[in-house]
């Protein structure tokens, strides 16, 4: 079996953003030949899935603009430079829900799109919510409207499409899995 790897040749970073990187790399192929790659770098995530002491599930709705409508997500954000996933992940709870949380538990990480980028999302789990007394700030263009539902209103949300992106999809066939390891 040959070895499945790429080995770069030479990169040119074509576009540097405040969320992504751009660059485009020449890369020599396992066959050795040569091809182009267009790698978007990402500083890296978080997902949060937020529970009530009601076992409702805590959402957001936002306008997503590359799709030009809005998504019911589990609250997430970017990891800031030189920030502890677990920080953010409270941060970004606190900012887009209300809440804060007595437990946060690391589930599992993930790449978000392998193909073309190197974003990792790191999902996590918060118990035993407390609703902040003084909201924290959203981002100064970050709108959100906050919502807790049920797991039959969540997998309702996923069959209508309102749910329609990987992370909060997986989030809900997660607790759906929790849910039957309980019974």
């Amino acid at each position: 079996m040959s070895e499945l790897k790429e080995t770069t040749l030479n990169s040119k970073e074509i576009f540097k953003g405040r969320i992504i990187d751009v660059y485009l790399e020449e890369v020599e192929l396992p066959n050795g030949k040569t091809s182009t790659r267009e790698i978007v770098k990402h500083p890296g995530a978080v997902a949060i899935i937020a529970l009530t002491k009601d076992n409702k599930i805590v959402l957001v709705e936002q306008f997503r603009k590359p799709l030009e409508r809005t998504l019911v997500e589990i609250p997430a954000g970017k990891v800031e430079k030189g920030e502890d996933p677990e920080t953010t992940a409270k941060r970004e709870l606190e900012e887009e829900t209300g809440y804060t949380c007595e437990k946060l538990e690391p589930l599992i990480s993930f790449y978000t799109s392998p193909g073309f980028a190197d974003e990792l999302v790191h999902l996590f789990i918060a118990r035993d919510l407390v609703k902040l007394s003084e909201a924290a700030e959203l981002d100064e263009d970050e709108f959100v409207e906050v919502m807790e539902v049920t797991m039959e209103e969540a997998q309702k949300l996923v069959e209508s499409k309102r749910i329609y992106d990987a992370k909060t999809a997986f989030a809900v066939q997660y607790l759906q899995l929790l849910e039957r390891r309980e019974r």
